[in-house]
């Protein structure tokens, strides 16, 4: 099995704003695993600066990765993942590329769709949220315009005047409200925020306090009606159990937790805990978009809008229609490359 990649500069449409900064442009990079027979299979890693990952970290990671791919039984995908985890723990994005990939290129052998693989029902279709970042308030009345048909918001909040945004885009839209503060908030204040969020229709907030502040978690626990979804406060399925009690859900990202496999581990073990799944993303390509969607069946709620925020996704995968995701007919991921 040959290793090959490459970068994918993504242009965003519109500045994405959130509590922690700014850009307009996303660096990804494109994978591919090629069999001795010739079949191939995709893969993206979508790296954060936050998890400290960035194109270069990925590519170098890529290179290491090779000589411990070459030799590999193809289907054997949860031996080399476990393996990438051991020897690569901090590379997530780059991990998650590589477990993406392994599974379009045994799902493309076998012939089937990823869905298939998984056991999972390719014809369940769910509303995905989509983003609206941080700006002046009238520039995110300028972007709901847009989108006010759309069923579900995703509002990133975070500053001093979140409510008044809040209220100034619900005169605009009946649509659902969600609400990601990105660690942008501090306990104090937040339960009269919150209250007034339920009045304006917000169905969840996401990560609304820093890393590590369990104390603020705690604190507005059955003061507000709300649900709580933690985002960067767990990362990967060990650290489910100790925000079991503190928040309602957790918000799954192939690109935070290192690919599919682990993805469904996060699943099920929220799940033992009683709490909610949603399956989100960075900003990626409709490469990696269609590989989480594949697991949406299995969720609450999703928030795979990441390629629809940018200008020129060169592939076309999971359908977008009136805000609903569904998955193509093809074999693998679903993936292809645009006509042109």
């Amino acid at each position: 099995m040959n290793i090959s990649f490459q970068p994918l500069d993504l242009e965003l449409k519109h500045t994405f704003r959130i509590s922690r900064g700014a850009k307009d442009t996303q660096s990804n990079v494109i994978v591919s695993l090629t069999e001795e027979s010739g079949v191939s299979g995709i893969g993206e890693a979508a790296p954060s600066l936050f998890f400290k990952e960035n194109s270069t970290s990925v590519v170098e990671a890529f290179r290491q990765f090779a000589g411990l791919l070459k030799n590999s039984d193809i289907f054997h995908i949860e031996d080399i993942t476990n393996q990438l985890k051991k020897h690569f723990t901090a590379n997530a994005a780059a991990r998650a590329a590589i477990d993406i990939a392994l599974h379009d290129l045994v799902c493309k052998i076998l012939k089937i769709p990823l869905s298939a693989l998984l056991g999972l029902n390719p014809h369940h279709t769910m509303a995905t949220s989509f983003t609206i970042g941080m700006d002046t308030m009238e520039k995110m009345c300028e972007k709901i315009e847009e989108v006010k048909d759309l069923p579900v918001l995703k509002i990133k909040v975070g500053c001093d005047n979140d409510i008044e945004i809040l209220e100034e885009l619900r005169k605009i839209t009946r649509a659902i409200f969600r609400v990601d503060a990105n660690t942008g908030w501090n306990k104090e204040g937040a339960i009269k925020r919150l209250h007034r969020m339920e009045e304006l229709g917000v169905e969840l907030v996401e990560q609304p306090f820093p890393i590590g502040d369990f104390e603020a978690l705690a604190y507005i626990k059955n003061k507000v009606k709300i649900p709580i979804f933690a985002d960067e406060e767990v990362v990967d399925s060990k650290d489910i159990p100790r925000l079991a009690g503190m928040v309602d859900g957790i918000n799954i990202k192939l690109m935070k937790c290192g690919g599919i496999r682990e993805a469904l581990r996060m699943i099920h073990t929220a799940r033992a805990h009683r709490l909610k799944v949603m399956i989100g993303c960075n900003i990626e390509s409709s490469v990696s978009i269609t590989a989480a969607a594949h697991l949406m069946s299995l969720a609450d709620y999703v928030d795979l809008d990441g390629n629809l925020l940018v200008s020129n996704d060169p592939y076309e995968g999971v359908h977008f229609e009136k805000g609903r995701l569904s998955l193509p007919e093809r074999d693998g991921l679903g993936v292809r490359l645009k006509a042109g």
